[in-house]
């Protein structure tokens, strides 16, 4: 069993992650991270996890044998320091995204783990889901020829007083539900995208909106000559899709992003139409546990630092965009791996989760 300490215990901690664990066969909890002692202590006894420290007893949890791993799910501008302190320690670290907040950051994380031995892995859950990565079987396959344009929206309506609508935490509907269409770009071309154009919505009459966008449209050019546009926002009503369109045929997978709901795939071509409903399985168990079976294997997890870098010099050159209101040039090496049906982990999703 690999042992973790979750790192902040809000929403996607308690919806998302302590259950997923809890499905998965080969990982526990065995620490709650949080300046909220009496919502940890409620945490700990649903989930039997047994020990609760505040942020000041971070390290010496740290160099304690209670944990092997760490998941970071704090705001995005603690990521790197958690990260870092966590790797120096010895102890492997998965961390939510986007992985940093500036390339610099994100440098350190990934130095600071080479450095220690340990793995770093960005929270990509989707590349464990059978939906998505039959989407890149498919284009692999030549399903639809050579993918030539992507389109995507993901967006819902944000509550407010959310942190993800703090400018200083680095929130915002690009960082927070963009990465997943980057991230799912990247990956259908494979390749890096090479330039960004964008632009955003911010209404003066709503007041979430007083720091952050609420809605930003993105372009990126591929070395191929493959396009990717893509809308996300937190001002509207809850979509999540995306559509490939390929020289001989199409593929959409709606819905395509949540943890929610299961994927269903549509493939269309010379007038045939064939579609795939997937299984709705625990995208947060299925990542825990093929992160712990690189542990236990000693195995480099498929979405390491380097493939969080790459999707946040993405985010970075967009929101530059959206700014300047000028394209900008994006450089990033190749990747030379993407998920593969071996990553998939058919974990059953459960309704057992507790809501404070």
């Amino acid at each position: 069993m690999i042992k973790y300490a979750v790192v902040g215990a809000g929403w996607i901690s308690q919806q998302a992650f302590l259950p997923g664990v809890a499905q998965s066969a080969n990982s526990k909890v065995s620490a709650i991270v949080t300046g909220d002692r009496d919502k940890a202590a409620r945490l700990a006894d649903f989930y039997g996890v047994g020990r609760i420290v505040d942020y000041d007893g971070y390290d010496a949890l740290l160099g304690s044998s209670d944990v092997d791993a760490v998941y970071i799910a704090l705001p995005n501008n603690l990521h790197a320091d958690y990260a870092i302190r966590a790797a120096r320690a010895g102890k492997h670290v998965l961390v939510e995204k986007p992985l940093a907040t500036s390339e610099q950051d994100a440098l350190a994380m990934i130095t600071a783990a080479r450095e220690a031995g340990v793995f770093l892995m960005t929270a990509y859950r989707l590349h464990n889901e059978p939906g998505t990565v039959a989407v890149l079987e498919h284009i692999r396959s030549g399903a639809i020829g050579q993918p030539l344009f992507f389109q995507s929206v993901f967006s819902f309506q944000a509550a407010a007083g959310n942190h993800r609508l703090k400018a200083a935490s680095w929130g915002g509907p690009l960082q927070d539900v963009g990465v997943y269409c980057v991230n799912a770009a990247r990956h259908i071309f494979a390749e890096e995208p090479i330039e960004a154009m964008a632009m955003v919505n911010r209404p003066s009459d709503d007041p979430r909106f007083r720091e952050v966008e609420a809605s930003v449209a993105a372009l990126l050019r591929f070395p191929s000559g493959g396009l990717a546009q893509f809308v996300a926002s937190f001002g509207a009503a809850a979509v999540d899709t995306y559509r490939v369109v390929g020289t001989s045929g199409d593929l959409e997978l709606d819905p395509g992003f949540r943890f929610e709901t299961a994927t269903k795939l549509t493939l269309r071509r010379d007038g045939d139409v064939r579609e795939t409903n997937f299984p709705q399985i625990d995208h947060f168990g299925a990542q825990v546990e093929y992160f712990s079976d690189c542990i236990a294997t000693g195995t480099p997890p498929e979405a390491d630092g380097e493939e969080g870098l790459a999707d946040l010099r993405a985010l970075v050159a967009i929101e530059k965009a959206a700014l300047t209101g000028q394209p900008q040039s994006i450089a990033s090496p190749p990747r030379g791996r993407h998920p593969t049906p071996d990553m998939v982990r058919m974990i059953s999703a459960t309704n057992r989760r507790l809501v404070l």
